[in-house]
């Protein structure tokens, strides 16, 4: 009965002359409205993008050329995408393996930020749990591949401590750019940001601190009961545990904590009528899933040559493998990440930076790192979670000093300056540090 006073009333009122034309049609746009900001309360947490919604969509009807137009020339990013041929040509042409490991990183750059992209137009078709889901599988696509790649080469050290350097990359210098920038923008005030969230993702890191550091201890205590099979057993263990536990937590995330976020998504859905167009998905379902296949294609490709010339751009470059794999492969890997934490953390939206940032750490830490524990056991790859004693104690520390500055609930440019110091310290450290595993690699 509450429900049909509304309209009758609108209705007396127009007949009697009080409410406009454009009154009436505004006041009952905001009616229609209401499911849609229900359902835009939906939105997940941690890792996944504001973009993921449970709402109808306009399914667009591009030509080729214009899904080309939208996918690659509307980026300038772009313009970096010659460089992966250039470094395929070269590989055939010449023995400078230094020129082509950095033409092939320089190339993958755009690449992964695009397929950030194409997964977020998928998920505007699909929902929030399912795009939740793309969003985990996709998001770290990059490292993933590329270790993959390293892992059919033998190269075990060097998915380890790619996939390390993507953590403490993630906690350290993005969420330190995103904490500072954030702060010169907001520098009158300290931004806030969901205190609860950020206890809960900091748990699951020292978890998987703990996933890392039990097999590291038993191989350096000598207290294995079978010499050289103990660790690899514990590793493969504890992984299948971790991804049990990662699973949980997108189930958590995605189905009991809706509510988190409905006051942020409110917050920001009051600019939703000025920029309903932007929100609109810009390609059609079938054109992401193309794309996505593409982009991943032209990934691995990509990632073939760059892993077979990390060994030569290290000689090449005089520079250690530990520091190429950990400070730039993940760098670039996590390019597109980087902007978007600083963008939200500008806009007052700390939140989603924090997603971003600690909700991929804990991708790579709870579902990459185990994933390719898995992989490797069915490749016959003896890949374990023993990172050695150096970088696990580095993983750590790392996880107890974000953790320490992410227990307050609130952010300013002090803070991020210091998370990126940290950064420099952990990457000096590697640049001075000799892997003592160089065979493995």
């Amino acid at each position: 009965m509450g429900c049909c006073k509304v309209p009758a009333l609108i209705q007396a009122q127009v007949e009697m002359g009080l409410v406009n034309d454009v009154e009436h049609k505004s006041l009952f746009r905001r009616e229609t409205d209401s499911p849609q900001r229900k359902a835009a309360s939906l939105m997940e947490q941690g890792s996944l993008s504001p973009s993921f919604r449970e709402r109808a969509t306009k399914t667009p009807n591009n030509s080729v050329l214009k899904s080309f137009k939208i996918v690659i020339l509307s980026n300038k990013l772009n313009l970096l995408l010659p460089f992966g041929p250039l470094a395929i040509l070269l590989h055939y042409l010449t023995d400078n393996k230094g020129w082509i490991f950095l033409l092939s990183l320089v190339g993958i750059t755009p690449l992964a930020e695009r397929l950030g992209y194409a997964t977020e137009q998928l998920a505007c078709y699909t929902g929030s749990t399912v795009g939740g889901l793309l969003n985990a599988t996709f998001g770290n696509v990059t490292e993933l591949i590329i270790s993959i790649f390293a892992l059919k080469t033998g190269m075990i050290r060097v998915v380890q401590l790619t996939l390390l350097g993507s953590i403490l990359s993630n906690m350290l210098l993005v969420l330190g750019c995103a904490f500072f920038c954030g702060g010169l923008v907001f520098s009158q005030k300290e931004q806030v940001f969901d205190k609860g969230n950020a206890v809960v993702n900091s748990g699951l890191l020292l978890m998987a601190v703990m996933g890392l550091l039990f097999p590291a201890v038993l191989h350096y205590t000598h207290s294995e009961v079978h010499a050289g099979s103990s660790e690899l057993a514990l590793s493969r263990f504890s992984s299948c545990i971790m991804l049990v536990a990662y699973a949980a937590y997108l189930f958590f995330q995605l189905k009991r904590q809706p509510s988190s976020y409905t006051a942020l998504i409110e917050e920001t859905s009051q600019n939703e009528e000025s920029s309903d167009d932007d929100e609109d998905p810009e390609i059609s379902k079938w054109e992401a899933i193309i794309w996505l296949s593409i982009l991943t294609a032209w990934v691995s490709l990509l990632s073939g040559y760059l892993v077979d010339a990390i060994e030569g751009a290290s000689v090449s470059w005089k520079i250690p493998i530990s520091f190429i794999s950990v400070i730039l492969l993940p760098i670039v890997g996590n390019a597109a990440e980087h902007a978007g934490a600083i963008m939200f953390a500008m806009k007052d939206k700390l939140d989603l930076s924090l997603g971003v940032a600690i909700g991929s750490s804990i991708q790579i830490s709870m579902f990459a790192v185990p994933f390719c524990v898995v992989i490797g056991w069915m490749m016959g790859a003896q890949m374990d979670l023993n990172f050695q004693l150096f970088e696990t104690a580095t993983l750590f520390i790392t996880v107890i000093v974000v953790a320490f500055f992410l227990q307050e609930g609130t952010s300013n440019y002090f803070k991020g300056l210091m998370l990126i110091l940290c950064y420099l310290i952990v990457a000096a450290s590697f640049f001075v540090h000799e892997d003592p595993h160089q065979d493995d690699i």
